[in-house]
């Protein structure tokens, strides 16, 4: 039998059952006392240059839900990196990911950012024709080409691995995904494999990218930011967390008691403990209690970041009902919870780090995620020297 599978559905990994455990225990992480943070790191474009390009330029990170193109035979544009990527899934159902670049005169090769099924890829320049693999097929004219080896000029492709329903991306030739299949793990026991995708949204914010993993990283703001939304479905700090190499993993207990239920059964489990994860360098997933949010971070500046928002649920809507279901759980998470209160905080944040009030930020002990991550944000920035 799977290991994340039971008779009743899908069940927790080993991990995911340990943060349960130290919450039904009543333990939460360890009191590290008061620590820090210096604002400049959130404010100097120095720093923010040896982030880009330390983290982003170099690390292995999620680029997408594969529910973004489920099937064989579709390709997506992806610009929100800084360079043009195409993402395919051939007729085999590989994942790939191109420079979205004709290698004949550099043309750009689909155009716009929605998903699409298509059989092959063709340039509207000059026609030249590549299969979703990325080999080229056929360019009109061949006999003005003599010499011209087609295997030669197959598109550019980027290092990619799909894994639990994520497909991640490396921006450089030699990298490696040593903890995405762990992640994966994970996902693989939400269902995140056989997700359908409701909704995607892109959001510009005016904050530096890491007071935004920050809102994610701490339950402290839980109960307060959002006193009006999801604040009185959650106790005030209950929190257990541990680290998959450079990636947070989290638990936060709502105001459900967790006596009295089998914590190996995953359904039940997600309706008492809302699982949140962290990705190095800035990808952000929320599984609630029926459907799940994957965020990925792409930051333009030191102080703005487009958010790419995906909501994936169990299965397309089959009814009128259905369809209003999510949709309001899509309205609440993405345009309240998100857009209105922790994107917007970060643009608070930003304004007043930003005048100098504060020299370092100050973090209490229900915000040790927090400095966690920035400490494995420092070890990142030290190994690329």
């Amino acid at each position: 039998m799977n290991e994340t599978a039971t008779l009743g559905g899908k069940r927790p990994t080993g991990g995911q059952l340990a943060l349960a455990k130290a919450l039904a225990r009543g333990e939460t992480r360890p009191d590290s006392g008061v620590g820090s943070v210096p604002a400049e790191v959130y404010t100097d474009p120095g720093h923010f240059a040896r982030e880009k390009a330390a983290l982003f330029d170099r690390l292995p990170q999620v680029l997408m839900p594969s529910a973004l193109i489920p099937d064989p035979g579709m390709a997506v544009p992806h610009d929100l990196t800084g360079r043009p990527l195409l993402v395919t899934r051939d007729k085999g159902g590989r994942v790939h990911v191109f420079l979205n670049v004709c290698r004949h005169r550099g043309t750009r090769l689909v155009e716009g950012s929605d998903a699409a099924c298509t059989a092959r890829l063709v340039c509207p320049y000059h026609a030249w024709t590549y299969r979703l693999d990325g080999a080229l097929l056929a360019l009109p004219r061949p006999d003005s080409f003599p010499g011209l080896d087609k295997d030669d000029y197959h598109l550019r492709e980027l290092p990619s691995h799909e894994a639990g329903g994520l497909i991640w991306y490396s921006p450089r030739q030699e990298g490696e995904f040593p903890f995405a299949d762990a992640i994966g793990e994970d996902m693989a026991a939400f269902g995140a494999p056989d997700h359908h995708l409701f909704r995607r949204k892109t959001h510009s914010v005016r904050g530096n990218w890491k007071l935004i993993m920050d809102a994610f990283l701490e339950s402290y703001h839980v109960t307060r930011l959002h006193a009006k939304t999801i604040g009185p479905f959650f106790k005030d700090g209950v929190t257990s967390g541990d680290m998959i190499g450079p990636h947070a993993r989290s638990a936060v207990g709502r105001v459900d008691e967790l006596d009295g239920i089998d914590l190996t059964d995953m359904a039940a489990l997600r309706r008492r403990v809302t699982f949140a994860y962290q990705l190095l360098p800035a990808t952000i997933i929320i599984p609630s209690p029926d459907y799940i949010n994957v965020m990925a971070l792409w930051p333009q500046s030191v102080d703005h970041t487009l958010v790419e928002d995906f909501m994936l649920i169990p299965e397309p809507p089959a009814t009128d009902k259905a369809r209003d279901h999510w949709e309001r759980s899509w309205a609440l998470l993405d345009g309240g919870v998100f857009a209105s209160e922790d994107f917007r905080a970060a643009e608070l944040g930003q304004q007043g780090l930003s005048t100098g009030a504060v020299p370092e930020l100050t973090l209490g002990t229900l915000e040790g995620g927090i400095r966690r991550f920035h400490e494995t944000v420092s070890e990142a920035l030290r190994a690329a020297n």
